[in-house]
């Protein structure tokens, strides 16, 4: 692992000291901070069925994603893990409103001296998308290929459906496209802005594929018939109680769906609204509503308040899973694992920012406030508190916990100083309740510096470095199971 971390280094270096090419026009593709795709070559309309194939464009992605994870406690094992691979895709140019897009993806861990093995293969986390846990624990494959996206899509006027496997970026569902393969849904979405200054869409999903999976699965269900906890919807952040056998159980299907509504409006200058309604069908709803105000301050300075509340209701799923996402509270046991009503997820959480720009400047500062009721369920990556408090790794959703977070972006490149380099540093406290962490499983207070080194080489090649320094208080037993460094290295080219 030395030689792997000073090839990391060494390579950083040169890439930070290389020169971003100048080019006037747009690249192909260009990613952004988050690493998502941003298309800016597309194949335009044609009159005939032949030429909508003829006239389609071809895009790929090389990438490569290194982890290391520090414990600071040795007894829980440091891990590491290194992803290589790619994906291609083609889009059919559109004849009378119609296209089609497909995306093939693939990426494997070949070097048995950079992988963890099938025996700890558990114990890996930041880097677990680099493979399929459940593939090497069943066959001892650390690759995977998957057609993650195949869908077709219809516009007519200002409205449009995609119908197939597709990318839902919205506040609950994130591709969260910053491993090797992208977080996708199964189903249909309906997007319209007929209405003026305002997009409204809605969708409806059958099935998930996590980024570490080659099949789609449940949107819900944790575990699959035969108990196997990566067999089903195993993302970090699903609730365990709602699993395969607590349905069962029950009496309850073990097959959901997942349908999301939102709407944005920008009518009034400087100000957004978004409204977000998620619902899994006898489990669990809820409504998020969030204003942000842009206010200009003059001298090329804006500040843009804003604020998000969720409220989450509870349709039958914590008469299943119980009120935390341990799984292990219920109607008997809730006074004792520090939770109001045991059997219920009936919950809330809400948070506010202030962020100041000038040029390449962006600064904020944010705080989050979890209602003292059930844990938030939100296992399709996309983060509640994300954009307000949320950490790389951090998952500040658990029911009476508070976080204060501040951070600080600066484009480089932007000020003329270093071209193509961008920097981000966060600071997260978490205040996470004490009374639930042990039937609960809540983790102990915590404060996160969090560091983002981007480098663009060239207008098609990205380097990435991601750090995240994690200081964690001893939980209630006396042990520290929550404190950690972390490290991630990324290669990413687009054509």
């Amino acid at each position: 692992m030395k030689k792997l971390h000073l090839s990391l280094v060494t390579a950083a270096a040169c890439l930070f000291t290389s020169t971003l090419s100048a080019e006037d026009a747009k690249p192909k593709r260009q990613l952004k901070n988050n690493m998502m795709v941003v298309t800016n070559t597309t194949p335009g309309s044609v009159d005939n069925l032949s030429d909508m194939f003829k006239e389609g464009v071809f895009y790929g992605r090389l990438r490569m994603n290194s982890f290391k994870w520090d414990w600071k406690n040795d007894d829980n094992g440091d891990n590491y893990a290194f992803g290589i691979g790619g994906n291609f895709a083609y889009k059919t140019a559109s004849f009378m409103g119609l296209s089609a897009y497909a995306n093939l993806y693939y990426t494997d861990s070949p070097f048995e001296s950079l992988r963890m093995s099938p025996d700890s293969i558990g114990t890996v986390k930041a880097g677990k998308d680099t493979f399929s846990r459940y593939n090497v624990k069943n066959s001892e494959n650390y690759s995977m290929a998957v057609l993650a996206e195949a869908n077709v899509e219809y516009k007519l006027g200002k409205s449009k459906v995609v119908a197939g496997r597709q990318i839902f970026e919205s506040f609950l569902t994130k591709s969260n496209d910053t491993k090797m393969i992208p977080n996708t849904f199964e189903g249909f979405v309906l997007e319209t802005k007929e209405l003026p200054d305002t997009t409204v869409r809605g969708a409806y999903f059958t099935a998930q594929k996590l980024r570490d999976h080659t099949e789609f699965h449940d949107v819900i269900t944790f575990k699959d018939g035969a108990g196997d906890s990566w067999g089903n919807n195993d993302d970090s952040a699903i609730h365990k109680g709602l699993s395969h056998a607590n349905f069962t159980a029950k009496g309850k299907d073990t097959s959901h769906e997942l349908i999301v509504v939102d709407a944005r409006n920008t009518s009034i200058e400087g100000l957004q609204v978004d409204v977000t309604y998620g619902l899994v069908p006898d489990v669990l709803s809820s409504i998020t509503g969030e204003v942000n105000y842009q206010i200009d301050l003059g001298s090329g300075y804006s500040l843009t308040p804003g604020i998000r509340y969720m409220h989450q209701m509870d349709n039958g799923g914590g008469e299943v899973g119980g009120a935390s996402l341990s799984g292990n509270v219920n109607a008997a046991n809730a006074a004792a694992s520090g939770y109001k009503t045991g059997d219920s997820l009936d919950a809330s959480l809400a948070m506010a920012r202030l962020v100041l720009k000038k040029g390449p400047m962006k600064a904020q500062v944010g705080y989050s406030q979890v209602g003292d009721e059930a844990d938030i369920v939100a296992p399709w990556r996309g983060f509640p508190t994300g954009g307000y408090t949320r950490a790389m790794a951090q998952y500040n959703w658990r029911a009476n916990t508070k976080t204060t977070a501040a951070e600080v972006n600066y484009d480089f490149g932007k000020a003329g100083l270093v071209p193509g380099f961008s920097a981000l540093a966060r600071v997260a406290l978490q205040d996470f309740d004490e009374a639930k962490q042990g039937t609960g499983g809540v983790q102990a207070d915590s404060n996160i510096l969090h560091m983002d080194f981007r480098q663009n080489v060239t207008p098609d090649l990205y380097a990435k470095i991601r750090v995240g320094l994690v200081d964690a208080k001893d939980r209630v037993d006396g042990t520290n199971k929550d404190s950690y460094n972390e490290y991630r290295f990324e290669l990413n080219y687009l054509f």
